[in-house]
């Protein structure tokens, strides 16, 4: 009973905390703290007890060689953006699909997923695409909310195309191989991207005035494809220079050439030399460092609290609570799986993406597996509600990055349109969850083929 009531007050009073603005890692350390005390009692030798596992939680967590992985992922993907590939891609894919209806729109989706295999942050891909092709989209006269909705549901795929910073999380935290989750990652991803272009089209085909299209449609297309060209040469050595940095990095470390972290490292510098031979400053690679700097520093913070968390976690016994009151409640497994996702769906509304993987991962994970689910296609499934949570309103943070990243080219744009149109990437990711949850082959075939 004890163990129960304990679990109790921590959950409550992590929620409280976060509900009230208390920085995700505060309240993951003062929740700990809570826990510590509770089980040790509330005197001096609970608090050194505190002391002493918050010492060795960071000495551990920040020394672990595979923390390296997101800094230098973070670095590889910052250099290849600020190189001005991905701008060259986009208009090079624009231009080989002209024949095709909402051609911009798939472009972006396409250029999104082809981005997600450089960077691991789809708040970044959100970032970069508002600026890249929302200026485009509105000058071939797109629809403002339907443009707006593709940059930010397709920036989904920034998180669960490899390399992903929730995936190298996913993987810290439930000591699974990085390697294996990444692998498992890319039959999904193409898997969204082919259903968000199926949408795009059929969209553009049942409303042409979504895409510039129809018989009111006033735009020179012919003129202002003069005016965003890209050269085929400019065009395939931007694309050769990402997929050689793909191709080196993943192929690297799928087979066994070297380690995540060793592959991160790698594909920074191919990300440098790119950025270099793409006419990159020196102020823009100080730029990127310090960008990754800001970014990941607050990502390792939370890595040790969450580790502190998950050992009071273990202490309490908060877990073995949590995961009895599920797996005892009489429901079956794909009832529990759909609490889970509500629950990720639920967080998605008012905190980010790592934050909502440390408070849930050590505790869902375990129940999947009893359940039977295969860790790995679990964690796909548990990426893809989590980014899904992103785009859900009230505070969705994607569609705030999106609509922050315009606001200097349209400050009158209303969230809520963002919210709208972003619905259907929404229901097409919950679609390919239902999928891999019936289907965990979608999943599972690339790890097990190549590990």
């Amino acid at each position: 009973m004890f163990e129960v009531n304990t679990a109790v007050l921590l959950v409550v009073t992590l929620v409280v905390l976060v509900a009230i603005g208390v920085h995700i890692a505060i309240a993951l350390g003062m929740t700990s703290a809570l826990g510590i005390f509770m089980v040790t009692g509330a005197d001096m030798n609970a608090f050194h007890t505190v002391q002493a596992m918050l010492a060795a939680t960071a000495y551990e967590a920040i020394r672990d060689y595979v923390f390296a992985v997101i800094p230098l992922f973070m670095l590889m993907g910052e250099f290849i953006g600020k190189s001005g590939a991905i701008t060259d891609v986009y208009r090079g894919i624009n231009k080989g699909l002209r024949k095709i209806p909402g051609r911009l729109a798939i472009a972006t989706v396409l250029g999104n997923a082809l981005f997600s295999f450089v960077t691991g942050v789809s708040i970044a891909s959100a970032a970069a695409f508002s600026r890249i092709a929302y200026p485009e989209m509105r000058r071939y006269n797109y629809d403002k909310g339907f443009a707006l909705g593709s940059i930010a549901g397709s920036s989904c795929l920034g998180m669960l195309i490899p390399p992903s910073v929730l995936m190298i999380v996913w993987g810290i935290l439930t000591e699974k191989s990085i390697g294996q989750i990444f692998a498992a990652g890319v039959l999904p991803g193409l898997m969204l991207t082919s259903l968000f272009i199926i949408y795009v089209l059929f969209a553009a085909l049942i409303n042409p005035r979504l895409v510039g299209a129809g018989e009111e449609a006033q735009v020179d297309n012919a003129a202002l494809d003069a005016e965003t060209d890209v050269s085929t040469g400019q065009f395939i050595s931007s694309f050769a220079g990402i997929m050689l940095v793909v191709v080196a990095v993943l192929g690297g470390i799928w087979f066994g050439v070297f380690t995540p972290t060793e592959g991160a490292g790698a594909g920074a510098f191919i990300g440098l030399i790119l950025g270099l031979t793409k006419g990159m400053r020196y102020q823009d690679i100080i730029d990127s460092i310090l960008s990754v700097g800001r970014t990941s520093a607050p990502i390792l913070l939370l890595l040790v609290t969450a580790a502190l968390y998950s050992r009071t976690l273990a202490m309490t016994g908060m877990a073995n609570a949590i995961e009895s009151l599920f797996l005892d409640s009489g429901m079956s497994p794909w009832m529990i799986i759909t609490v889970m996702v509500l629950i990720w769906f639920a967080l998605g509304m008012i905190i980010d993406s790592i934050s909502i993987m440390l408070l849930t991962v050590a505790i869902f994970s375990p129940i999947a597996e009893k359940l039977g689910y295969d860790p790995i296609a679990f964690a796909i499934i548990g990426i893809i509600a989590i980014e899904a949570g992103l785009l859900t309103p009230p505070f969705g943070l994607l569609v705030y990055t999106v609509k922050s990243a315009i606001q200097g080219i349209d400050p009158d744009m209303s969230v809520m349109t963002i919210f709208k149109s972003s619905t259907p990437y929404w229901v097409v990711m919950l679609i390919g969850m239902v999928l891999i949850i019936n289907f965990p082959v979608i999943a599972t075939f690339l790890p097990r083929m190549l590990f």
